[in-house]
Formats: structure tokens, C-alpha cells, sequence
């Protein structure tokens, strides 16, 4: 513990998120708009992402795109037209709004081309990143800002070097829909030690019932093996595979961590849980939940007795 305490590592400053996906699950509704885009209450999904990025220090943003993802870039942009008009209106409030988005960080974006898979869409990252430590954050997964995850995972990189993988778990009926870790305790409880990785494994295949999230702290030398690895199930390049290895031989660029994550987390990539972290973060906001709220009893009060 002591001599992993004494390492310098680079200080992590880059965020890559992949955005190319088709958003199938939410057609119509993505059919012509990026289902990064799709509001959570008031603010596209996406934007929640970014602002964890920023909470954990990370400035530089990458965003890894594909077609008709021209919103993300617009959206991230200054509005000169719109910040007019609601600066004429004297609308200072709608105003900020408008402007917090393109004051988060510097935003930089890159087209993935063929969706080959998240591996696939890191790797586009690597001209970008270089030879240092960076974050991924896919988009699907919001991560309440009362429970910084991300922050954990770049402070157990900076002891540990290697890689960092976000873990949580999950019931066994579940692990099928998540890559799943073999692990090992370390001295810290929320801290362990990744021996192995499966991709979606049936129940009875499964290492353990940690699930691996959507956030990940890598090391550069995953550049090096995800250029060599072949596509895996899905016929993709699964990043899976590339931290399978850095795990098993930490010559290749390892170790790899979990930070076992209790905290609150919204999936949004399931239309069902979409609609529940909408309903749940609506309800935490002080200007929309306590309404809210009220209407909420009043509506399941009166389904309850429907039924």
C-alpha cells in the first residue's frame, strides 16, 4: 500500500464520451433526434454527463459521435440568436441556462465511423488523449452528483495507477445485461482488486454479481491492446476484452481496480428506468418537487383505488 502511495501519476484532465449509438430502443422518438439529446426533467441527458465530467476536474471533453449527431456539437455551442433574443427580453434566468452549456469545458468531437463497439469508440479517442490516463463516461448511466463516483475512481487510479472500473451490485437474474468481475478485497471496502472480466455471462457463468457500470478510469497502454483485440461478442470490439487482459497481465499496462459504487444511479437507456429517473429527479429538485410530489400521491392514490 505504502509504495503505491509514493507513485506519481498524471494528472487526469480528458473525458471521452461515446455518443454514436442508434438509440433504437427509443424509436420514434430517435429517429431524428440523438437519444443523448432526449430531455431527463429539463436538460438532455447528455448534459448531465459533461457536468460530472467538470465536478471531477476533467476540462477536456471528447465526444465520439456518428451520424445525425449534429445536436450534441449544437448544443454545446454558443446560441448567439437565442442569447439575444432572451437578452433583450431581460429573461437573465433562461439566459444562464442557455450559456451554462457552452461554458462547461472545452469540447472537442470525433466521428467513429463504423459502429464497431464501445472498444471500437475508445480507441478513436487515442490521438486525442495521448499517452495519459483518461475517463470514460457512457451515457446511458447518470450518476447523482451527491455521490461522486467519478472523483473515487480518478483518486484510486492516482494510488494505484493502471485501470479503474465502476462496479455495482446487481441480483443474479440480472448480471446477463452487464459485463460481470471476478475480484478480490483489498484494504480499502469500497476498493477491489479485478482478476478477470466477462461480458454479459449467463447467471450460472458469472464471476461474481459485481456488474461493471458505465464509468471507467483507463490507462493509455488500453490503446495499445484494444488496436490488436478482435471482435468479440456482437461481433464488436468489446472494451471488456482490452481490460480482461490488463487485468490478467499488469506488465500489459494493469492493474485493474473496482470501486464498488452504492450510490444512487439513473439508467437511462431503458425507456422504463428513463421515465423512473425522470420521476425521481423531479421530485429532488426544489423548484419542481414539492408540486410534483403532491400530484404524484394524488395520482397513484387514486390508480391504487381504480384498481
Amino acid at each position: 500500500m505504502v509504495a503505491h502511495m509514493s507513485q506519481s501519476h498524471p494528472r487526469i484532465s480528458k473525458a471521452v464520451i461515446p455518443a454514436a449509438g442508434l438509440g433504437t430502443r427509443f424509436l420514434p422518438a430517435t429517429k431524428a433526434t440523438p437519444k443523448e439529446m432526449l430531455p431527463v426533467v429539463d436538460k438532455p441527458a447528455i448534459q448531465y454527463v459533461v457536468e460530472e465530467a467538470v465536478s471531477a476536474g476533467l476540462d477536456d471533453v471528447l465526444m465520439v459521435t456518428g451520424r445525425n449527431k449534429r445536436p450534441l456539437e449544437d448544443h454545446f455551442d454558443r446560441n448567439y440568436e437565442l442569447e439575444s433574443a432572451l437578452q433583450k427580453k431581460g429573461d437573465a434566468d433562461r439566459l444562464a441556462k442557455v450559456q451554462e452549456s457552452s461554458d462547461l469545458a472545452t469540447m472537442h468531437y470525433v466521428r467513429q465511423g463504423d459502429p464497431k463497439g464501445l472498444g471500437h469508440a475508445v480507441l478513436c479517442a487515442a490521438p486525442h488523449v495521448g499517452d495519459e490516463p483518461f475517463a470514460v463516461l457512457l451515457g446511458d448511466d447518470l450518476i447523482d452528483p451527491r455521490d461522486p463516483l467519478l472523483q473515487r475512481m480518478i483518486d484510486v487510479q492516482q494510488q494505484h495507477g493502471g485501470s479503474v472500473v465502476a462496479l455495482m451490485e446487481v441480483a443474479p437474474e440480472q448480471i446477463h445485461l452487464y459485463g460481470s468481475a471476478a475480484v478480490e478485497a483489498t484494504a480499502d471496502s469500497d476498493v477491489v482488486k479485478v482478476t478477470g472480466l466477462v461480458e454479459k455471462p449467463a447467471p450460472e457463468d458469472a464471476p461474481s454479481n459485481y456488474a461493471v457500470i458505465g464509468r471507467y478510469v483507463l490507462d493509455p497502454a488500453v490503446f495499445g491492446i484494444l488496436r490488436t483485440t478482435e471482435p468479440g461478442r456482437g461481433g464488436e470490439i468489446q472494451l471488456t476484452d482490452a481490460l480482461q487482459q490488463l487485468a490478467t497481465d499488469e506488465k500489459a499496462g494493469g492493474p485493474v481496480h473496482g470501486v464498488v459504487f452504492k450510490g444512487r444511479r439513473y439508467d437511462t437507456g431503458d425507456r422504463g428506468d428513463y421515465l423512473r429517473a425522470i420521476v425521481r429527479l423531479a421530485c429532488e429538485r426544489e423548484d419542481l418537487g414539492p408540486d410534483f410530489r403532491t400530484w404524484l400521491r394524488s395520482y397513484v392514490t387514486e390508480e391504487m383505488q381504480q384498481r
